[in-house]
């Protein structure tokens, strides 16, 4: 039985395959090393992939696992100010409904509700795309500098790292 991939940084086994970005990486694959990046501490590393277990998909260009959630959310910047849902969430971004007319690189002061009766998470966040799908917003500071959104993400992310 293969055993799982832990993270060498935190020791947690939530990572992800990630694409090679360099020649020696691609190369490495040749060899059945592979970049990996971990979905709890977001350190980035290399391991054998041989007689190891993680889940097989690629994450596109993602850095980390979406969550799929169904939240109210405030946001403001310059001249516009929405109201929309969040439609999933990452430590590193989410994706919303709303008809506010924004732009790409358009930056917003985020106000997302967890939960009722909590005070809204604030983060700062720059638009990544404008689409049919909604709106992606990359967050500007590090998930892991805002231990509230850190801790949302990972109670939320254990039951869908399974299903991979």
């Amino acid at each position: 039985m293969a055993r799982p991939l832990t993270c060498p940084h935190c020791g947690k086994d939530r990572v992800l395959r990630s694409r090679s970005h360099t020649t020696l990486e691609r190369l490495a694959n040749l060899a059945f090393y592979s970049p990996f990046h971990c979905q709890s501490c977001s350190h980035r590393f290399m391991a054998s992939r041989l007689g190891r277990s993680f889940p097989i998909k690629f994450i596109d260009r993602r850095q980390h696992l979406r969550i799929p959630v169904r939240l109210f959310l405030s946001f403001s910047g310059g001249r516009i100010k929405g109201e929309g849902t969040v439609l999933d969430i990452s430590m590193g971004g989410c994706m919303i409904q709303s008809d506010a007319p924004v732009h790409v690189d358009d930056i917003f002061y985020l106000q997302i509700v967890l939960g009722e009766g909590e005070v809204p998470l604030e983060l700062a966040a720059m638009v990544r795309s404008v689409g049919s799908r909604g709106i992606s917003f990359k967050f500007l500071r590090a998930a892991q500098e805002n231990k509230r959104l850190l801790a949302f993400v990972q109670s939320r992310s254990g039951s869908h790292a399974q299903k991979m």
